[in-house]
């Protein structure tokens, strides 16, 4: 079975961009995510929908 999740180190690799960068989006809450107990997921679904939302608004 195929994950749908992201963790926020796969995520800094995924986007490109620094770990700190992941969790300060988190924290104010730029970047879609959720959280069980205390680890901040991301669904790559919601990512990639919202990465090409961000592409459309910067055009």
């Amino acid at each position: 079975m195929e994950r749908k999740t992201m963790t926020v180190k796969e995520m800094a690799a995924y986007l490109g961009v620094h770990l700190d960068t992941v969790y300060k989006m988190a924290r104010l809450n730029e970047i879609p995510h959720f959280r069980i107990r205390r680890r901040i997921l991301f669904s790559k679904d919601t990512i990639d929908a919202w990465m090409e939302n961000q592409e459309k608004q910067s055009n």
